[in-house]
């Protein structure tokens, strides 16, 4: 056994309080390779309480182990990789031979689970990334313009926004397409800041948002007292207020067809004339379209006009969708968050493989409303899976997210279901008795079972429920 002076040491407050503070596995045996010695991150790490295995033969649990095989050697072995059986977990660690009076009564192995570095690599690969990525835009003159506005590590949508940036430069018009929340609003904005144009007005008009009658007033303007309810003094149209500027027509392919006829005109012509007016006015504006349809199918409807088509497709710009590049995800997700919540928020990396399992058919714009319902309803600094949309959780702990390997550990599918179980009892009833009464198991094994998820005894704060900061108290 392990000298007096070992023993007093492992009884010693201070000693007990460092060894338990250490995020690593610290076990002790001696030279029969009866456990002596095991701190408190054997129970986080692993959810075995120290006392079951204190006191039990190493050999018989494990076999012939690296902490075992230091011993024999007199050497230590760092960086081993290994896999535990009786835990079923690969760890990692060192292990050296302990002697006293120089000679060897026992070994010391510092481990952890192998899952737990994988996770800490890839937060650091991610955050690595980041950093490249928003270096590589404050380098680039040409990306740091635009870098503020739309955020992509996709090489297609990189090459997308240097043809923007580009065409920006000219006088072109530009027809911008893409599904609602890609962000073609954004680019629109791109182009204008980039442009010679930048100091001028940057115009927005939703044309599916105005009524038909309203739209020749919108979009011309009108001289005072042209008709019934008119200003005195007229009014100034869209297109006179974007001079020397941009103006930007949102959803085109919603605007009416006999407005077409009148709009190619004011393009053709490059001049606008009042309702009730008898004088043209000039135009310098630069026009750029946007549209989620398929302006082609609606030419062949007769529902849009080819020879506008024409006019507004001179340069082409298609904005994918979120779901054709999934690398971006993660990317957007720091950067909302943190302009949502800020830097010391967390996603949690359940929420994250939803968020990539996730098609997105609002693209951005739905990823940001989903983020900005999370930051709301997370408990504390991590964004956990009940705190998203109840559309976007899954239906059970079984689920599985499309490009998940299925887990068939029962121990652990058991674990995780026991504890959404307790958790959804406790949404569910006023209080604890009667959630212990609909589980079926004992006041003490529940309290056992609270303790064990890290939840306070006396008033149980659930944190993964999308009730924010719910207390359940008798």
């Amino acid at each position: 056994m392990i000298p007096g002076e070992y023993e007093k040491l492992f009884e010693n407050k201070l000693f007990q309080e460092i060894m338990d503070n250490i995020d690593d596995v610290v076990m002790i045996i001696d030279r029969e390779t009866y456990i002596v010695y095991v701190n408190q991150a054997y129970e986080r790490s692993f959810g075995i309480k120290t006392g079951y295995i204190i006191g039990k033969k190493l050999s018989d649990i494990e076999g012939d182990t690296t902490a075992i095989n230091v011993m024999r050697l007199g050497t230590p072995i760092v960086h081993q990789l290994e896999y535990l059986k009786s835990l079923n977990v690969d760890s990692v660690g060192i292990s050296f031979p302990l002697r006293y009076d120089g000679e060897i009564v026992g070994g010391v192995s510092v481990f952890n689970n192998t899952a737990k570095y994988v996770e800490l690599a890839s937060r650091l690969n991610r955050t690595k990334e980041m950093t490249r990525f928003l270096q590589d835009q404050l380098n680039d003159p040409a990306i740091a313009q635009w870098s503020k506005e739309f955020i992509t590590v996709n090489a297609y949508m990189k090459q997308i926004l240097g043809l923007a940036v580009k065409v920006a430069k000219s006088q072109a018009t530009v027809l911008i397409r893409g599904e609602s929340g890609t962000g073609k609003e954004v680019m629109a904005k791109i182009i204008h800041d980039n442009s010679p144009r930048a100091d001028g007005p940057f115009i927005k008009v939703n044309c599916a948002a105005i009524p038909d009658n309203l739209l020749e007033s919108e979009f011309f303007g009108y001289v005072g007292g042209s008709f019934t309810g008119a200003r005195k003094e007229g009014k100034a149209g869209k297109f006179e207020m974007a001079q020397g500027g941009t103006i930007f027509l949102d959803e085109i392919g919603d605007m009416d067809i006999n407005m077409q006829v009148k709009f190619l005109r004011v393009i053709q012509e490059k001049e606008v004339e009042r309702i009730g007016g008898s004088k043209p006015i000039p135009l310098d504006v630069r026009i750029v379209a946007a549209t989620n349809q398929n302006l082609e199918d609606l030419i062949k409807e007769g529902k849009f006009r080819q020879d506008l088509y024409y006019r507004l497709n001179v340069i082409e710009i298609k904005i994918p969708p979120l779901r054709q590049r999934r690398e971006d995800i993660p990317v957007l997700v720091h950067h909302l968050v943190k302009k949502l919540a800020g830097d010391h928020v967390m996603v949690s990396p359940r929420v994250m493989n939803c968020f990539n399992s996730y098609d997105w058919p609002g693209n951005v714009r739905e990823l940001r409303n989903v983020l900005e319902h999370a930051c709301i309803m997370r408990n504390e600094d991590i964004i956990d899976i009940y705190a998203l949309p109840q559309y976007m959780q899954p239906k059970n702990s079984m689920e599985v997210s499309r490009g998940e390997e299925v887990n068939y550990d029962i121990k652990e599918m058991t674990a995780v279901l026991e504890k959404d179980l307790i958790l959804e009892s406790l949404r569910k009833f006023s209080n604890k008795s009667k959630a212990i009464d609909a589980l079926g198991i004992s006041r003490s094994s529940f309290y056992e079972k609270i303790k064990k998820l890290g939840y306070n005894m006396k008033a149980v704060t659930v944190y993964e429920t999308p009730v924010n900061s719910a207390t359940y108290m008798e």
